[in-house]
Order: C-alpha cells, then structure tokens, then sequence
C-alpha cells in the first residue's frame, strides 16, 4: 500500500507530524484504554479489567479471550507518567493509522498483539511447571497500553525508517534506530522486574510488526536475514583468507593505488 512520507524531507519531533484530523479510531482507542484503566480504581468495577488484561488465567482457567482484550486495558500507577505514556501512544498511533489506513491498522494491532500474548503465556506456562508456582510482576512489561505502544513505534520505524525524529526534544536520532531503542527500555524493564514473560512478549510484538509491514511477510523476512548472515559469513573468510595469505585485491576503475605487498588484479 503507497504512503506519502510526511517526514522525507525535515526533522519531527515523532508523533507531531502528519496534518489534519485525527482520525476517530484513534479517539477510541485512547478512549478506551483510560476508560478500562479507571475501572481498576472502584470496588465496584474493578473485577473488570482483572478479567480482561493478561494473566495466568489464560492457560490455567482457560480464560482465552484474555488474549485478544489485553491491550486495550489501560495499566499502570494513576500519575503523570500515565499521561506521558498515552501522549506518546495517541503520536505514535496516529502516524501508523494515517500510514496503513483503518482495516491494516487494526489487522496489525491485533495480529501484533496477538502473537506476543501466545509467547508470553507459553514463556510463563514453561516457568510455572518448572519453577511449580506462580512469580510476581507476571506480564507487567507488556500489559494494555504498553504492548500498543511498542507496536505503533516499531510501525513508525518501519514505515517512516530514515524520518529524523527528536528524542525527547532534543537528541536527532533516525526512526529506524527507535527499534533498538525500544528494545533496550524494555530489557531495562525486565532487570527491573524479572518479566522474562512480559520482556519476550514485547519483544515478539516488535518482531511480528516488522514481520507483518514487510513485503513478503515472513517468508521474505526471512530470506532477507539468511542473506545477511551469509553475507557476513563471507566477508568474514575472505578477512580471514587475506591476513593468511597476505594477498590483497586491486579496486578497479577508482583511481586508488594499490598497497604495497603481494598482489593479483
């Protein structure tokens, strides 16, 4: 599907870029993550979001739908790091949207989603029968808001990948790099933690959201790395071959001078 690249040509701050309305899927869906996210704060609807966010219910009661409502369960402390985490999923989500249009917006969040709820639940099913109980912090890593924002960022660096975005204001860096970054606050969060469910469940939505806006899918996703890996292996030998044997190849048509040493053309 074409796109016009609204940051090609300038530097954003990420997430302010893009004109015009805000479509209202987005309005929904920010709406619904802090409606859920303020049930947790009443005795009378707080068993609500308990049934619906992601917990160990999914493999021991069988409590599947879990699976798919998980991220529209607004989590988290009522501060202002709340706020700032809704602030960056409305940027973030807006581009996406306005990028992939409704019907592949949602397939992406829901496949995304998706798939990093069946890898952390299968990660925490392999903990329980090995360690025989139940840890603490289970999924906190990936619950409601932050799975959706660590798939609509991997969406922005994927589609938007040599946009120049401004980290938190001041530090340019390119889009495709915030993958990593992404990565890195999340490994941060699993040292804090110990999710090693939550950590590998966002790591698998990152992974299938690349997977899912590549062309080909994973098929070509794959070919794409096998390429790679051979490539490095190669390049690797040749290194290896030219300090053995001291040979060295002469660059054709560029006007460089050879270096001096044993040589063929």
């Amino acid at each position: 599907m074409r796109y016009t690249d609204p940051y090609r040509e300038r530097v954003s701050f990420g997430g302010f870029g893009g004109g015009g309305p805000v479509p209202r899927d987005i309005w929904v869906l920010l709406g619904v993550v802090l409606f859920t996210f303020s049930l947790r704060f009443f005795a009378a609807t707080a068993l609500v979001p308990q049934l619906l966010e992601l917990t160990p219910a999914v493999f021991r009661l069988g409590f599947l739908w879990q699976l798919v409502t998980y991220p529209f369960i607004g989590s988290g402390a009522p501060s202002v790091w709340f706020l700032i985490e809704l602030l960056i999923l409305f940027w973030f989500a807006r581009d996406t949207f306005n990028a992939l249009g409704q019907r592949r917006f949602w397939r992406l969040t829901l496949s995304a989603a998706l798939a990093a709820g069946l890898v952390a639940s299968l990660v925490q099913l392999l903990l329980f029968l090995a360690q025989g109980g139940l840890a603490f912090n289970i999924f906190i890593l990936m619950q409601g808001q932050r799975t959706l924002t660590a798939i609509y960022i991997t969406a922005f660096a994927v589609l938007y990948r040599n946009a120049t975005i401004l980290l938190f204001f001041v530090l340019p860096v390119q889009a495709r790099w915030f993958i990593w970054i992404l990565l890195l606050m999340a490994f941060m969060g699993f040292l804090g933690s110990k999710d090693l469910a939550g950590f590998l469940g966002l790591c698998t939505a990152v992974g299938a959201t690349v997977v899912l806006l590549t062309p080909g899918g994973w098929r070509q996703t794959l070919h794409r790395w096998t390429l790679r890996w051979r490539q490095a292996r190669y390049q690797a030998e040749m290194r290896r071959l030219r300090r053995k044997s001291g040979i060295h190849a002469v660059p054709d048509d560029r006007g460089d001078a050879p270096r001096r040493g044993p040589w063929v053309n």
